[in-house]
């Protein structure tokens, strides 16, 4: 397993990269092969935000990739909530794949990582583009996907039609599905 650990408004020390490896090791044992996880740890500077430790993973595996993302007032706990919940992320999709729902390849996940601020004269910037593979899928397993990254929503190439879909998370618990006319 690969680990990349960075800091955003703090100095990573070797402590804490032996601590996070340490922990996020127990997923190797969970997960066939995790080929590499990315770390982001920071620091909130805002004085009003108690839970200013923020720790935030990324786990790419053959399967799914993973996401999670945890804060509190320690740095050490911060981490240990996060791999609690990635690993509850790793037992829910084994749970689901042995319950015999086969999916296709694995692949990158469906992101739409823009974020739109306005300028001063008042349009839209696009201040990050990120690009990823579509392989086909159901909607059923791109509503997998979803939760698996934690995402409001989710795009993918709809295996029944070929035509490009998105699923979204409903504000009532449910599910919807963006279709071409």
């Amino acid at each position: 397993m690969r680990l990349q650990v960075k800091g955003k408004n703090v100095e990573v020390s070797e402590a804490i990269r032996s601590y996070a490896e340490e922990k996020l090791g127990r997923l190797e044992r969970q997960l066939a092969d995790p080929t590499r996880v990315e770390l982001e740890l920071a620091v909130e500077k805002n004085p009003s935000i108690a839970d200013n430790h923020v720790a935030e993973a990324t786990v790419w595996t053959k399967g799914p990739v993973l996401r999670a993302k945890e804060a509190s007032a320690d740095m050490r706990a911060s981490i240990d909530l996060l791999v609690d919940k990635l690993e509850r992320q790793v037992s829910r999709y084994r749970e689901k794949r042995q319950r015999g729902h086969r999916r296709q390849n694995g692949r990158a996940p469906a992101e739409a990582g823009n974020q739109m601020r306005t300028t001063e004269e008042g349009g839209p910037v696009i201040v990050k583009t990120k690009q990823f593979s579509l392989h086909p899928m159901s909607a059923e397993e791109a509503v997998e996907q979803l939760e698996l990254v934690g995402h409001d929503f989710f795009v993918f190439r709809n295996s029944e039609s070929d035509e490009i879909n998105v699923v979204y998370r409903r504000r009532d618990g449910g599910y919807g599905l963006i279709e071409p006319a």
